[in-house]
């Protein structure tokens, strides 16, 4: 696929559509709803699908469940899901029974148990558990690159030819990192500091303190590429909503960097994708 045939739109009219339903659920009934869950280290994302795979309704709340890729706390993290799926249900009027779920590539044997098990201790039929990365994939819809991941707690990678996954990586450094920077920098407490990082408003100001950990993060993709023949670097998580981190990205690396308008949400509605109505063995 050449440079010219890939655009984000719509990567960016399907994310608009579910900023939309999240404020404004579609209550019109469906004879199936595809869930999200998409377990972050800053923020839990639950994204609804209609029989026809349209968003239908959403919900996120930040919280503390989850650090580099791993659940440190199971009990509030299968709270924390099973309140966000009971809001969800009472704003559609019905019950919310299949989930898919995801986990940052390459820790499926450290964690890919504890998130099936938060998933279903909320109460959903766990249908699919895939990597982030390629989750995210189903909705950029890459023939050739490399999807980087940057959440909360960690990087993720995966880069794939043809369509196809040829290798996937995860690394801490994240979110978090970039929020700890903030609180140093700032003399404010971390929970302070996270909040004034996810203000638009103050990108501009924080992007040269936050610099030296975007270079940090380009490292980490640098290593994990070099190998490859890749042209282009997709960015999706919640920290790659800081304005301004593509092109730090695209200078350390040399590779060409884009990513979607609100890369936020790319993952949660990709994880819902991949959901159906056969329950995990």
């Amino acid at each position: 696929m050449s440079k010219e045939e890939i655009t984000f739109d719509g990567c960016n009219e399907l994310v608009s559509r579910f900023e939309s339903v999240i404020h404004k659920p579609v209550t019109e009934k469906s004879s199936v709803y595809y869930t999200g869950v998409d377990l972050g280290t800053a923020c839990v994302v639950l994204a609804v699908l209609d029989e026809n795979y349209k968003p239908a309704a959403g919900a996120y709340r930040y919280a503390d469940v989850v650090r580099d890729g791993m659940v440190v706390d199971y009990i509030g993290a299968i709270r924390i899901v099973r309140e966000l799926k009971e809001e969800l249900e009472e704003k559609l009027g019905t019950e919310l029974i299949y989930a898919s779920a995801a986990i940052p590539p390459g820790t499926d044997s450290l964690d890919g148990g504890a998130i099936k098990n938060v998933v279903q201790g909320a109460g959903f039929e766990i249908t699919a558990l895939l990597d982030e990365p390629t989750a995210a994939n189903a909705v950029l819809k890459i023939k050739n690159g490399a999807v980087v991941d940057i959440g909360g707690g960690t990087t993720g990678i995966s880069i794939l030819k043809d369509g196809k996954v040829v290798y996937v990586a995860d690394e801490p450094t994240g979110g978090t990192h970039f929020s700890l920077v903030v609180s140093g920098a700032y003399h404010m407490p971390f929970a302070e500091a996270e909040a004034y990082k996810r203000k638009e408003e103050n990108h501009r100001e924080l992007l040269p303190v936050l610099k030296p950990v975007v270079e940090k993060v380009a490292s980490i993709i640098s290593r994990h590429i070099k190998c490859y023949d890749v042209e282009e670097i997709y960015l999706v998580g919640g920290t790659c909503c800081l304005a301004g981190i593509e092109q730090i990205i695209e200078k350390q690396t040399g590779v060409r960097t884009r990513k979607p308008q609100n890369p936020m949400f790319v993952t949660p509605l990709g994880i819902a994708f991949s959901c159906n109505q056969e329950e995990m063995a």
